[in-house]
């Protein structure tokens, strides 16, 4: 397989793989105590894996000003040292959060806070400038995002960052960033569970790379999941929000998606693929332009996600098939 792609219009080349660091920015929170992260990390194990991917091949790391209220984009910077320039760097702004605390406070989409987040967020991350800077407000004012998107071409004139897009599961708003010359993406959900073909057909007609979270269903995918496993405390997932299917509050995963990744499960582990890796497989059997963002927090992970690299995407048939067993 092509263990490459393109970043939609723009011509940055990244690793057809990337990872997502939200998991890595350890715990945090909403103002009512509500679980934002995925529970306990260790920052040390978080910056092995970083630099295991790199090894492994991987060039796209994709992080949020707000995972851990700051301290994803900090162990981000920290593991990529003196490699920055080696890779493709993503991160997002929106929210509004106090670090101290470890706390989401709100969001704010004005013009003049981006660009305070920007300069926070580059000094964090370590860096002089963003490779793919994404507003993190999936459902911002359309009208608003206009202005936004003009502010981020600014951002691109004066070298801030390369490229832009909006992480919304909405095509007509991901469709607003797309009028502008260097928006280059969408971030959005997209798995063997659940698929997206409106963005997916927005991205191939409007020269957009798909970037893909959600890839492994929030751990669903993993084969990990038991129904009935209570999750830590600090976990989304142990009070998933009310986007977050597949899970439910105290209980854990849901028994009805189980058996949907059980039903795939031949499919998706062929080739001597994990499950995790057929899940990606999909994706990239999907379409083109799509660039998985599994999450990850130890060095087995990375090694796990960067492994399906060389199995490649599956077949037109075995694509065929899994919507056959959906009912799709």
């Amino acid at each position: 397989m092509e263990t490459t792609r393109t970043l939609g219009r723009t011509g940055i080349e990244v690793s057809a793989l990337g990872f997502g660091c939200w998991a890595i920015g350890g715990e945090w929170q909403g103002t009512d105590g509500e679980p934002l992260g995925w529970g306990k990390v260790d920052d040390e194990e978080s910056v092995r894996a970083v630099r295991r991917a790199l090894d492994l091949g991987v060039t796209f790391f994709d992080t949020a000003d707000t995972y851990g209220a700051g301290h994803s984009e900090r162990v981000l910077g920290r593991a990529l040292g003196k490699r920055r320039d080696d890779v493709v760097v993503a991160t997002k702004w929106g929210n509004v959060f106090d670090e101290e605390t470890r706390t989401r406070t709100g969001a704010d989409d004005s013009p003049a806070y981006a660009r305070r987040a920007l300069t926070a967020s580059l000094r964090r991350l370590g860096t002089d400038h963003v490779d793919l800077y994404q507003l993190h407000l999936s459902d911002a004012d359309p009208d608003r995002a206009a202005e936004l998107r003009d502010t981020c071409e600014e951002f691109v004139r004066q070298g801030l960052i390369r490229a832009y897009a909006w992480s919304t599961d909405d095509p007509a708003r991901a469709a607003v960033f797309a009028e502008g010359e260097h928006c280059t993406a969408v971030q959005h959900a997209i798995n063997v569970l659940q698929d997206a073909p409106e963005m997916i057909a927005l991205c191939e007609e409007s020269n957009l790379a798909s970037v893909n979270r959600s890839p492994l269903a929030m751990g669903l995918l993993t084969g990990k999941r038991r129904s009935g496993e209570t999750l830590e405390a600090g976990d989304i997932r142990s009070r998933p929000p009310v986007w977050l299917q597949g899970f439910e509050a105290g209980s854990g995963a849901d028994p009805e998606w189980l058996g949907r990744v059980d039903a795939l499960r031949d499919v998706l582990t062929s080739g001597g693929r994990t499950l995790a890796q057929g899940a990606l497989a999909w994706l990239w059997a999907r379409s083109p332009r799509t660039v998985p963002i599994p999450g990850f927090r130890s060095v087995a992970q990375a090694e796990q996600n960067a492994g399906a690299l060389e199995k490649g995407p599956l077949t037109a048939g075995q694509l065929t098939e899994v919507d056959r067993i959906l009912g799709r």
